[in-house]
């Protein structure tokens, strides 16, 4: 297929969210007969309601600064599918896509025509597979997955990665994930397994932290924020931050991504920066080094879409309730020039999961 090709006939597995099938198995099977590349690179796995997009971009620009090579899987695109996938914040291109799409169309087929699987590998989990195995071709030190959603039979998921982080919690896709901010939690928890080494968990609420919390100990693990004094951000009225890293503390930076909210997603990253030590990563620079990179990667972000200028305009992608509060905090507190409000949504024809049996809904 070249890429045009290639595009259409992802598309022609059905809307990403509502062909959505929740699930490991054919995912799992799907990366087995493409030879397991997920096991060829450490992996970072983002999950959460809002701010693992941030996350993922700060890591990535962290990681870049401080000379790891790093695969960055982020959904969804805003103009090209290639978007999805970069390497040292590089777009995969347009040729190399649509190679690697047609393999793992081969491989979907195939799978199918065995019996293997009963039906193709949905939109997500073919992507899913493309990225992983660029970055195995690529030879990524690290590869940051961002959650699609949910968690627990989310595609990503299927990477086993070895660090899980968990961003905000707020109510969003309920009727996928639950009618309840409790079951969502659950559902995105479900990232940490036995197998997880290390866990970052994201500044929650307090009902959230402590379901997080649970799940962790009765899987025998500890958050790294309990084990260690972690970097922080301190933030200021200007609305630049004092960066304290161990016990040196940096003069004000800017962050790369606008809004008072970016803070918690900011920390989180530099936990999992931490954590990346533990895995031989930012060892290769002599003591106090590694610090700086973290500093100007927190200065280099860039997430297009969120809180963007271009021109005069203002383009943000607030979907859910906490987004609209961070959107509306940015717009009261912290933008000075007036504002007129553009705004544009979609209306849904899924029924929450409490209204389904009972026949209640809104009409649209």
């Amino acid at each position: 297929m070249d890429f045009e090709t290639a595009v259409r006939y992802l598309l022609s597995l059905g809307n990403e969210v509502e062909t959505m099938k929740l699930g490991l198995e054919s995912v799992r099977r799907l990366l087995f007969e493409l030879g397991e590349p997920q096991k060829k690179y450490l992996k970072v796995q983002v999950a959460g309601t809002n701010g693992k997009g941030s996350v993922c971009v700060f890591l990535d620009s962290i990681c870049r600064v401080a000379g790891i090579r790093v695969g960055l899987y982020t959904s969804p695109h805003l103009i090209s599918i290639t978007e999805r996938i970069m390497i040292n914040g590089v777009e995969i291109g347009e040729g190399d896509f649509a190679r690697l799409a047609t393999r793992v169309r081969e491989a979907s087929e195939a799978l199918v025509a065995a019996g293997e699987v009963e039906n193709l590998p949905t939109f997500f989990e073919q992507v899913t597979a493309i990225a992983l195995l660029t970055f195995a071709e690529a030879g990524v030190e690290l590869a940051i997955l961002e959650t699609g959603l949910g968690g627990r039979l989310d595609a990503t998921t299927a990477a086993e990665a070895e660090i899980a982080a968990i961003t905000r919690i707020d109510l969003d896709h309920q009727e996928y994930l639950g009618d309840t901010i409790e079951e969502i939690a659950a559902e995105k928890a479900a990232i940490i397994t036995a197998e997880t080494q290390d866990v970052i968990l994201g500044e929650q609420s307090r009902d959230v932290m402590r379901l997080l919390r649970k799940h962790c100990a009765d899987l025998g693990l500890n958050p790294l924020n309990d084990e260690y004094e972690p970097w922080r951000l301190l933030g200021r009225d200007d609305s630049t931050f004092t960066v304290v890293l161990s016990l040196y503390q940096h003069p004000p930076i800017t962050l790369g991504l606008r809004g008072e909210h970016q803070t918690e997603n900011a920390q989180t990253a530099v936990q999992i920066a931490k954590a990346l030590l533990y895995h031989g990563l930012f060892l290769a620079y002599k003591d106090g080094e590694q610090e700086f990179r973290i500093v100007e990667g927190l200065e280099n972000a860039r997430h297009p879409g969120r809180l963007e200028y271009i021109g005069r305009f203002l383009l943000d992608g607030a979907h859910n309730i906490g987004g609209a509060k961070a959107l509306r905090h940015y717009v009261d507190y912290e933008e000075e020039r007036p504002i007129t409000m553009i705004f544009g949504a979609i209306a849904t024809r899924t029924l929450p999961r409490s209204q389904r049996s009972s026949g209640r809904g809104l009409s649209v």
